[in-house]
């Protein structure tokens, strides 16, 4: 060290300056300054973990309630993917901004955004693992009240058809034609309720929900049994909903003006020379969830040329043949009620008597695929069922 009298040089440590002997002092430097920065990994890590928790969101709400996004869709499964790639990304760039940090001797902070990088992850993953489980027994839950409500209306069209010479519910009079609503569905009468020209006048008009709705009106069910839940948004019938708050269910004549928002299920055409009754085959097809072919309320219906049985001679595979199962399960199938008012949920369209598809009339020899139905549509004999609901009414 140098001497800061003489300038001398001295061995480092000597106490005294050999020059002009001033006593010396050990000089201690400074420390030179450390730049002290967040950990980019770290950051990155904690942008990751937010984006999977973006994309995770629409996933869980896929999960818990399929009627907004069915866990098959491609939306669900996109944003499945992206949480997967964004969950690892931030897991693995969370553990490289700790050990960056560790080593960094100072120079690199950041401990919070690469433990939230790092542990975030982790909830993420369980809750993919745990959620499928409880909203897959929510599904399957809702799926078997829906097949409830069906057997339950079997039952009730037994014992009307025991009152009604074994003819199962048939709105209007005599050769009624259909529509999409009623004339008046308050109406105090059943002239002006179908526009019929007298009591005793056949003809009419009639929608298809107002022959189930006689089951309400004579057979005690609650309107709440004809909703599935998983049918979009369709809601139970009340009359307050439009202002018919003093009147009784049993004076009413059908679901509302707006019939189809309140009554999930089709039912066997109604009106025609093949109505249904008790003499005919017990495993014909009565009713059953939404025609995927007739718009509902909410959801458009299917394009028919999509339509291939996964059956010889169509030889479709089984994405090909969903598409003619009922959009109210998704395509996975669909509830169907028999005359012999047994339920069941059945994987394809054509479960009816003989491979009849039931939400088709045959077309000529074709059962399996069929055409389908219109406004005017009848089926091609007893054993033909055509399971129809009212379209949007206009």
């Amino acid at each position: 060290m140098n001497c800061p009298a003489c300038g001398s040089e001295n061995v480092n440590g000597a106490q005294q300056c050999i020059s002009c002997g001033r006593a010396l002092r050990a000089s201690h430097a400074l420390p030179a300054t450390v730049d002290v920065r967040i950990s980019r990994i770290a950051i990155a890590s904690a942008i990751c973990a937010f984006i999977s928790a973006v994309f995770f969101l629409p996933g869980l709400l896929a999960w818990l309630d399929p009627t907004v996004l069915h866990p098959q869709s491609g939306v669900a499964r996109l944003t499945g993917l992206a949480t997967f790639l964004a969950t690892g990304s931030a897991f693995v760039l969370g553990v490289a901004g700790l050990a960056e940090i560790a080593t960094s001797g100072g120079r690199r902070t950041g401990y919070l955004f690469a433990i939230l990088g790092a542990v975030a992850p982790c909830f993420l993953v369980m809750g993919l693992l745990c959620v499928p489980t409880f909203a897959g027994a929510k599904y399957s839950s809702q799926r078997m009240v829906c097949g409830a409500n069906l057997s339950g209306i079997g039952k009730a069209m037994l014992i009307y058809a025991n009152d009604f010479e074994n003819r199962l519910p048939v709105a209007g009079g005599p050769n009624a034609h259909w529509v999409a609503r009623l004339p008046r569905w308050a109406a105090e009468n059943r002239v002006d309720a179908y526009g019929l020209s007298d009591p005793n006048a056949g003809g009419g008009q009639a929608s298809v929900s107002a022959s189930l709705y006689l089951l309400v009106k004579y057979g005690g069910l609650n309107p709440k049994m004809f909703v599935c839940r998983n049918d979009g948004r369709t809601v139970e019938f009340s009359p307050a909903r439009y202002r018919a708050r003093d009147r009784d269910l049993t004076s009413l004549w059908d679901f509302g003006p707006n019939p189809s928002r309140h009554c999930s299920y089709a039912y066997h055409m109604p009106y025609g020379q093949y109505s249904l009754t008790t003499s005919l085959p017990p495993g014909l097809a009565v009713a059953a969830d939404r025609n995927p072919w007739i718009d509902s309320p909410f959801v458009k219906a299917r394009e028919f040329s999509r339509y291939k049985p996964d059956m010889a001679p169509f030889n479709g595979n089984s994405s090909d043949a969903r598409q003619g199962n009922a959009i109210t399960h998704f395509g996975d199938g669909q509830n169907v009620l028999f005359l012999d008012s047994h339920a069941e949920f059945a994987k394809r369209a054509f479960c009816g008597l003989d491979d009849d598809n039931i939400y088709t009339l045959w077309n000529g020899n074709d059962k399996v695929r069929g055409t389908p139905p219109k406004f005017g549509s009848q089926p091609a004999n007893t054993r033909d069922s055509l399971l129809v609901n009212d379209p949007v009414a206009r």
